[in-house]
């Protein structure tokens, strides 16, 4: 129950901090909801003769939720959290007081599940209102998500604690490391009309392997037989994330401790 608690307070501290600065709040909800419109407009341009104007909104929800707000919110949410912490000596104060280390890196987690959620909810409902359906699975569409989750936040604290030293650097990080994957992940542009050598290189992508996992579940209807080769990609990688997350994690506490 201690680090049950323990984790439930830093999770609520960042949402209270984050709450505060109702400014990226907007700008979490409009950057999503932006990028929906567009792909949704871009898809039934694209393939107006095999698809209906609410189909391309249901193929453009999963990529624009894992590509785009998941990206932003859990990975981005992520490396800023970690820096800012660092910045104003969060973590010194963390080695004075009982709270555990492992309480502090699940609170985070946690946060950031919580911020997942809330644009999950916003992004299905402007589908829906657009006339999208969602035929798959919720069960199995939830745990792509998670998996999702669990990536982003996982590389969003190897980033944080091993590359980025400065707020300043946040952007310039994300924007490096991330917007290549996101474009080759379909998030920007519909994977469909990629061009065959950068189809392969997307193989490797695992927001290619998120966004076409959700899509073929919640658009298409597909189950776990179809989607196999994409979601069990993602279970191995957001496992090796996490784990690797952890240990740069325990690192940065352990190089914290000595200055």
């Amino acid at each position: 129950m201690k680090y049950w608690h323990e984790t439930l307070a830093i999770a609520r501290r960042i949402l209270t901090e984050l709450g505060r600065r109702r400014r990226s709040l907007v700008f979490w909800t409009i950057f999503p909801v932006a990028i929906l419109l567009l792909n949704g407009l871009i898809y039934a341009e694209r393939a107006k003769e095999n698809l209906s104007f609410q189909e391309a909104f249901e193929r453009a929800a999963p990529a624009t939720l894992v590509g785009a707000a998941l990206f932003f919110s859990c990975l981005g949410g992520s490396v800023a959290t970690v820096v800012s912490e660092r910045e104003h000596r969060t973590l010194r104060r963390l080695f004075l007081s009982p709270l555990s280390g492992t309480s502090y890196f699940l609170g985070i987690f946690l946060a950031h599940l919580a911020i997942a959620i809330g644009q999950t909810i916003l992004i299905g409902a402007i589908a829906v209102a657009m006339g999208a359906q969602f035929r798959g699975s919720w069960l199995l569409g939830g745990a792509i998500i998670l998996l999702s989750i669990l990536s982003y936040v996982g590389v969003g604290f190897i980033l944080g604690t091993q590359f980025a030293r400065r707020t300043e650097d946040v952007n310039a990080l994300v924007a490096a490391f991330g917007v290549p994957l996101l474009i080759l992940g379909g998030a920007f542009v519909p994977a469909f009309i990629f061009p065959p050598i950068l189809l392969e290189i997307a193989r490797y992508n695992p927001i290619f392997h998120m966004n076409e996992a959700l899509t073929q579940v919640m658009a298409d209807g597909n189950g776990l037989e179809e989607i196999a080769p994409h979601f069990w990609f993602l279970v191995a990688f957001s496992v090796v994330m996490v784990i690797l997350g952890w240990l740069s994690y325990r690192r940065m506490l352990q190089v914290e401790r000595r200055l």
